[in-house]
């Protein structure tokens, strides 16, 4: 039967489907384009029902359009104090429980060290640090409560090693896979898995601004700038967002797989 739209909310859109018999509930933040956007068609051509966020309403209505099983979009800012209560509300009542969490929304900003203002700082904190750790600490009650549950954090290499100018990045990212490692040694006796997932430069919008920001800053041509991202990579060439999602799945689908930051990078960072 088709899942039951959650009470009429003019910032939500509902796409009706018949779920597949095996489907569970999804969260994906940052499901509006690339990395989150390929997790979720992913998970819905899995045959999971998706519950799409990300600011951009646009963005998360095409990406519901390609979805094959039942979707619902939540425009909003996952920053907001608010944002993960308010996302899981609306995705119980229309879905009921939420079984896999992909936190995956993120950004990145660019400056030396003594110019990173305190409001920088705090932004990349807010936005990759503590917005994910809002998601897990309101998913896990339910997870634990019917044993089972599958959490995956997108962090980035930068979870693994520190690079020159993206201090806030490094610091909020290194946070996450500290959370990701604590989370799943206190759940993994209650059929809960908490993994990272850790891309080094990805084939995004996001590595277009970084490009865009080292033309700016250096003069360099975007050609030359691409490949110095794409060189970080010891296999010379960006990450495809299918890699970094086929890394997702392995962990939604592998219930001994926890607590792992998996690296997909091409050899930049070994261990």
């Amino acid at each position: 039967m088709p899942v039951d739209p959650p009470p009429t909310d003019p910032t939500v859109a509902y796409r009706p489907g018949d779920p597949h018999p095996d489907s569970r509930t999804a969260v994906v933040t940052g499901a509006g384009r690339g990395i989150g956007r390929e997790i979720a068609l992913r998970l819905s051509r899995a045959g999971h029902r998706v519950a799409l966020v990300a600011r951009s309403e646009e963005q998360l209505r095409e990406v519901a359009e390609l979805c094959p099983n039942p979707t619902m979009t939540i425009p909003l800012d996952v920053t907001d104090p608010q944002a993960a209560e308010t996302i899981f509300q609306i995705t119980e009542r229309w879905a009921g429980q939420v079984e896999i969490l992909v936190a995956n929304a993120g950004s990145a900003g660019s400056a030396p060290l003594a110019r990173v203002t305190d409001a920088d700082w705090q932004a990349s904190l807010d936005l990759n640090l503590t917005a994910p750790f809002r998601c897990v600490r309101r998913a896990v009650p339910n997870m634990a409560a019917v044993g089972f549950g599958r959490i995956v954090v997108i962090a980035s290499m930068a979870a693994k090693r520190g690079e020159p100018y993206i201090a806030a990045y490094t610091a909020a990212k290194h946070g996450v896979l500290g959370l990701v490692r604590s989370a799943a040694a206190e759940l993994a006796g209650k059929g809960i898995t908490v993994n990272a997932v850790c891309p080094a430069y990805v084939d995004t919008p996001m590595t277009d601004g970084a490009v865009e920001t080292i033309v700016a800053k250096t003069g360099m041509s975007a050609g030359d700038a691409r490949a110095r991202l794409e060189n970080v990579q010891p296999i010379g060439r960006l990450i495809s967002v299918d890699e970094v999602a086929d890394a997702v799945m392995f962990c939604v689908g592998n219930a001994a797989i926890t607590g792992q930051g998996i690296n997909i990078d091409g050899g930049a960072v070994q261990g």
